[in-house]
């Protein structure tokens, strides 16, 4: 842990990082649905930063920013979680999108558009669009909930206090093909997770930066997390 007489104590470090968990809580806040409070936000993030100060140890290189923002991330996360308002029919599917696009990039060898996903569906390219919209504005997605497993994800493991050699081992495996199958992703797909995660816009900005509507942003966004879950299957 670290010596307070060397490092800033909690209190000062969580009045220097409130802005962080402010910037973190908006960014999430634009994938959750409109009855989502953004203070309820910021308070679970709060309570991350709190952890953060108490648990953060500068001997295992991570600068503390970087370990904060962990831990506000998840703790924004789990509250969304407990709070569960993701209808089961969007989980299922979500997982029928993922399936129908592994089945044509299976068979055609290549990725999967959209018409042919809608095809393999047996739904019209309306009807296709609409589900993906309902995935985007029913369910928070982030890489780390690709498995969407009831185990901590690598994410997760990176936060704890000391992960075991095989969770280490397990979360740099992980990370390494996750990186690999959003390199394969189309490149309006990759696009969009770049400047959304990378460069954090919001959909309308990534929208004026591609030239389609906010919409269309937020479609392409959960086509892009169900084929990274059709190509992560082995993870699951």
């Amino acid at each position: 842990m670290y010596n307070q007489l060397d490092f800033k104590s909690g209190q000062e470090l969580v009045e220097q990082y409130a802005p962080l968990v402010k910037r973190i809580a908006r960014h999430l806040m634009a994938r959750l649905p409109s009855n989502v409070v953004l203070d309820d936000l910021i308070q679970a993030g709060m309570v991350g930063l709190l952890e953060a100060t108490s648990k953060y140890d500068p001997g295992k290189g991570a600068s503390f920013e970087t370990y904060a923002g962990i831990r506000i991330r998840g703790a924004i996360i789990d509250e969304v979680r407990r709070g569960d308002w993701t209808p089961r029919s969007v989980h299922r599917n979500g997982r029928r999108v993922s399936e129908a696009i592994l089945r044509v990039e299976a068979r055609t060898g290549r990725d999967a558009g959209d018409a042919e996903v809608a095809a393999e569906l047996g739904i019209s390219i309306d009807a296709y669009h609409a589900l993906l919209q309902d995935s985007a504005e029913s369910r928070l997605f982030s890489f780390d909930e690709l498995s969407e497993s009831d185990e901590d994800s690598p994410g997760e493991q990176f936060a704890t206090d000391d992960p075991g050699p095989a969770q280490a081992v397990q979360g740099g495996a992980f990370q390494s093909a996750l990186a690999r199958a959003i390199e394969g992703l189309p490149e309006r797909e990759k696009l969009v997770l770049a400047l959304y995660y990378d460069e954090e816009l919001n959909l309308k900005e990534i929208g004026q930066v591609l030239g389609v509507t906010e919409s269309r942003v937020s479609q392409i966004h959960s086509q892009a997390a169900a084929r990274l879950r059709s190509r992560l299957r082995d993870w699951q």
